[in-house]
């Protein structure tokens, strides 16, 4: 297994993307974080250990705000300025990893991969704890985002927490056009401290869907 930390450039500032690829990967897995975390989140780590032993290519990415060492992430046009040359840089050039490209994250990261999933070409999209409302506001629903990658014709896939106050499985499964998009998982809006239960649905839908 290949581990390596790369530095990107990006116009909202430096990026860190943390790179996990097996030998002949078969695809390449990129996920963002959430506005309040890193890339240490339970999901995206047990993700991180889990995924390549399948044979795909897992990139966490550290947004360009965490680099700095902000405590609050920046506004939406920003994280999505910063994005998208992070994915770019990583699958063009010499060490370009491999397609199909699947562009996700947890949290304000999915909401970023869903508004850029057609801009950076991906091939799908996974959405860990899809923030579909404020809590206690589900009037201020974000689900015209989650839709865009439906909309641009991309395979996708939520795993959501059962007592998520974000949205709950239910409340995200009413916004898509079938359930089967959706897979509930134990906890809340951080999952558990050891979920496996959402690395075993991520495999699932890889091995369905690519």
């Amino acid at each position: 297994m290949n581990r390596r930390v790369i530095d990107i450039d990006t116009p909202t500032g430096p990026a860190r993307a943390h790179v996990t690829r097996p030998p002949r990967a078969v695809g390449t897995l990129v996920l963002g974080h959430g506005a309040g975390g890193g890339i240490g989140a339970s999901d995206l780590a047990a993700i991180a250990d889990a995924v390549p032993l399948a044979g795909w290519a897992v990139v966490l990415v550290e947004m360009p705000w965490r680099v700095a060492g902000k405590k609050v992430a920046t506004p939406p046009k920003t994280l999505d300025a910063g994005w998208l040359p992070i994915v770019a840089s990583l699958m063009s050039g010499r060490g370009k990893l491999p397609r199909p490209l699947v562009v996700g994250g947890r949290s304000a990261g999915a909401r970023v991969a869903c508004r850029t999933a057609q801009e950076v070409g991906a091939d799908g999209v996974l959405c860990l704890s899809f923030p579909l409302h404020p809590p206690g506001k589900p009037e201020k629903s974000r689900a015209s985002e989650l839709r865009l990658p439906l909309e641009a014709g991309l395979p996708l896939h939520v795993v959501q927490g059962a007592r998520d106050p974000f949205g709950t499985p239910d409340d995200v499964r009413a916004e898509l056009p079938d359930p089967s998009y959706v897979t509930a998982a134990a906890g809340t809006h951080s999952f558990g401290k050891h979920p496996t239960d959402v690395t075993a649905a991520v495999l699932a839908w890889l091995a369905g869907a690519f």
